[in-house]
């Protein structure tokens, strides 16, 4: 499907139907953006809600997120085990207390670390963060060193083998071969979720492949936040907005 000119965004998507699949990012989607990442603040009743619509979709309902599912337990603790769940930008995925993951990269993940470290020392208003599969540099206090974190990132994917991948004021190394399009297709495939009508509310450029491959399968992308250029099809405009949708009747 080609790109959504803006003022197409602009349209709510549909209620959820009772045979969709709804997959969902989690940061700018369902919480606030924070300034530091440990420093989101999970809505109340947010978990509620998530089992509840779980419960109504009959397990269909999946959380697909760039943290690692351990960030997501130690947000949420056991409650969300319930839930399906693909981390680390597709890398990971787990179903029924059943983790699938690949070989960490440990030793390309550390150089990158302390590589990002010194920057960041260099570089008050920027933060790393650890990451399960991955490790993210973040300058929201500092966006004028956009261009120096992403050199810096392309040189390192060079040497590791590691992949770049940019989202809101961050830049991050991860292992490669996955995206949350993987994700998403990959979860498609498999019981509960096949055969139902794709939902996937999202609202970074990481979310991209995931609108994509919702598109292939002639589901529903939703753009969460401002309106940009996107290969979703609907938006809303912020994560109270995206909770408040949830709440209503499934059709």
């Amino acid at each position: 499907m080609p790109t959504a000119p803006l003022s197409d965004l602009l349209a709510p998507p549909p209620s959820l139907p009772g045979g969709a699949s709804l997959f969902l990012d989690f940061d700018g989607t369902l919480v606030d953006i924070a300034e530091r990442p440990d420093e989101v603040v999970i809505p109340r009743g947010l978990p509620d809600l998530l089992l509840t619509m779980s419960a109504r979709l009959q397990g269909r309902l999946a959380l697909v997120s760039g943290r690692s599912i351990a960030q997501i337990d130690n947000l949420f603790g056991r409650a969300m085990h319930a839930l399906a769940i693909s981390g680390s930008h597709g890398c990971e995925f787990r179903w029924q207390d059943q983790l699938v993951h690949p070989v960490r990269p440990v030793a390309e993940l550390e150089h990158a670390a302390r590589k990002f470290d010194d920057f960041a020392f260099g570089h008050p208003g920027t933060l790393v963060e650890i990451k399960t599969y991955g490790v993210a540099l973040h300058y929201r206090g500092d966006p004028a060193c956009a261009p120096y974190a992403q050199q810096l990132a392309e040189h390192l994917a060079i040497e590791s083998g590691l992949v770049v991948e940019n989202g809101k004021m961050v830049v991050e190394l991860r292992f490669g071969g996955c995206d949350k399009g993987t994700a998403l297709r990959n979860m498609m495939a498999c019981a509960p979720m096949i055969g139902g009508k794709p939902f996937y509310l999202g609202d970074d450029l990481t979310d991209e492949s995931a609108f994509a491959a919702v598109n292939a399968l002639d589901g529903v992308s939703v753009l969460v936040g401002p309106a940009r250029v996107t290969k979703a099809c609907f938006n809303l405009p912020g994560p109270a907005a995206v909770l408040a949708w949830m709440a209503r009747p499934v059709s």
